[in-house]
C-alpha cells in the first residue's frame, strides 16, 4: 500500500507528528481545509473559482452545526439544507453548498489521507460521509434557473441600448466625465449580446482577442473575438471558444469605441478591453451593478440581468434563422439541449410559423 505522505493534502503532511497542539480541534480543522486545497489543486483546479468557493461553503456548515467535521452527523445536514432554502437561497445554489459538503467528507473519510487514523489518536472518533441521497437535493430538472430569467424582447433591448446612448449624449453635452464610463457600458452590453457573451467572458476579453475572419473581410481586426475564460465543465479550467461576429452594427460600436472612447481611459496601454477608471478591468460584479442601473431606471423587470443579453442573442439568432448548430457552436454549449433551453422564441415569431404551417396543409388539401 502507498503511504500516506506521499499524497497532497494528507494528514502527516499538514500536521506534524509529536507535537503538542495547544488548541488541537481548531488545528486540526483547519490542517483538514488547508490538506482539502491542495488535494484540489493538485487535480488542477482552480484556486479562485473552484477551491475557495468550496472552502466558504464548507466553513459556513462547520458554523452553523457549532461542531468539527469528527462530530459532523447527517441530520445537521438536513437542519442546514432547511435554513439555506428558508433564506431565499435556489435550489441549485443549494445543491451546490451540498455537493461541497460531500467532497469534503469523502475527503476527510479516505484512508490514504490518513485524517481518520489520526482523529482516532487525538479525539477517539472519526468523520463520516453526512451527504447521502435522502438528505440532499437531486439534480432532476434540466434547467433550474429562475422562471422570471428570460430574453429581453427586442423592443426592450432597443429601449435598453438608446438609454445607454442618450446618457452618453447628454453626459458629453454637459462636459461630464461620465460620459466615457457611460459609453463604455454601452459598448460593453451590445458587446455582451452581439457575441451571446457571459459577464465573465466579457469582462476577461482582451484586445488580443480580437482577430480578423477571411470569410468575413469587411468587419477587418474585429471578424472574429476569441473567448478564453468559457464556463468550466466540473471545476476544469476555463473554456475556450471563437465566436464569429455576425451582427456589423455591433461590430461597428465597437470599432469606435476602439478609435474614440478607450485610449481616453487611464491604463489604455494595458490589455483589457473594458477598462474602469482607474485603469482596472471591469470585473463581473461591477457588469452586474452596471446592468442593474440601467435596467431599474428603465423600470425594467427586476429579474433581468446581464445574463438575459447571453439568452436574447441565442433566441433572436434562432428567430433569425440561424443553424441550431452554429448557434450552439457561437454560445459554447457541448449539448443542444443545453442551447435550447435559452431559446424563447417571441409571440410574433410563433404566430408567423404557425400561420405558415396552416397555409402548408392547407394548400395540401
Amino acid at each position: 500500500m502507498v503511504a500516506t505522505d506521499v499524497f497532497a493534502g494528507s494528514a502527516k503532511l499538514e500536521l506534524v507528528e509529536g507535537v503538542t497542539l495547544l488548541h488541537p480541534e481548531d488545528a486540526v480543522f483547519h490542517a483538514m481545509l488547508s490538506g482539502w486545497a491542495r488535494q484540489q489543486t493538485a487535480r488542477g483546479l482552480n484556486a479562485e473559482a473552484t477551491i475557495a468557493p468550496r472552502l466558504s461553503q464548507v466553513r459556513h456548515f462547520a458554523e452553523f452545526s457549532g461542531e468539527y467535521p469528527w462530530q459532523w452527523g447527517p441530520g445537521r445536514v438536513d437542519e442546514w439544507s432547511a435554513e439555506l432554502v428558508a433564506s431565499g437561497k435556489a435550489v441549485s445554489t443549494v445543491r451546490h453548498y451540498q455537493m461541497a459538503l460531500e467532497m469534503f467528507c469523502s475527503y476527510l473519510v479516505d484512508v490514504r489521507y490518513g485524517w481518520p487514523e489520526r482523529c482516532l489518536e487525538l479525539f477517539d472518533t472519526h468523520p463520516v460521509q453526512v451527504c447521502h441521497e435522502w438528505n440532499t437535493i437531486a439534480h432532476v430538472a434540466e434547467v433550474e434557473a429562475d422562471p422570471g430569467r428570460r430574453p429581453l424582447t427586442r423592443a426592450e433591448l432597443q429601449a435598453f441600448f438608446d438609454h445607454i446612448d442618450e446618457k452618453v449624449e447628454a453626459a458629453q453635452k454637459r462636459g461630464r466625465k461620465g460620459a466615457l464610463t457611460a459609453y463604455r457600458d454601452a459598448t460593453l452590453f451590445k458587446v455582451l449580446y452581439g457575441w451571446g457573451l457571459r459577464r465573465r467572458e466579457g469582462s476577461g476579453l482582451d484586445l488580443s482577442d480580437l482577430h480578423r475572419n477571411p470569410k468575413a473581410p469587411e468587419f477587418g481586426g474585429l471578424g472574429v473575438l476569441s473567448v478564453r475564460y468559457g464556463k468550466a465543465s466540473k471545476g476544469g479550467a476555463p473554456k475556450r471558444r471563437d465566436v464569429a461576429s455576425v451582427m456589423p452594427w455591433a461590430v461597428q460600436a465597437l470599432d469606435a469605441y476602439l478609435r474614440q472612447v478607450r485610449p481616453r481611459f487611464a491604463g489604455a496601454d494595458g490589455p483589457a478591453l473594458f477598462l474602469t477608471e482607474r485603469g482596472g478591468r471591469l470585473r463581473p460584479g461591477e457588469i452586474t451593478d452596471r446592468f442593474a442601473g440601467y435596467r431599474d431606471a428603465l423600470g425594467l423587470d427586476p429579474l433581468l440581468t446581464p445574463h438575459c443579453l447571453r439568452r436574447s442573442y441565442v433566441t433572436h439568432l434562432s428567430e433569425d434563422g440561424a443553424d441550431p448548430k452554429f448557434i450552439q457552436s457561437q454560445v459554447g454549449h457541448e449539448y443542444a439541449s443545453t442551447t435550447a433551453i435559452y431559446e424563447a422564441v417571441s409571440s410574433d415569431f410563433m404566430n408567423t410559423m404557425m400561420r405558415k404551417a396552416i397555409d402548408r396543409a392547407l394548400d395540401e388539401e
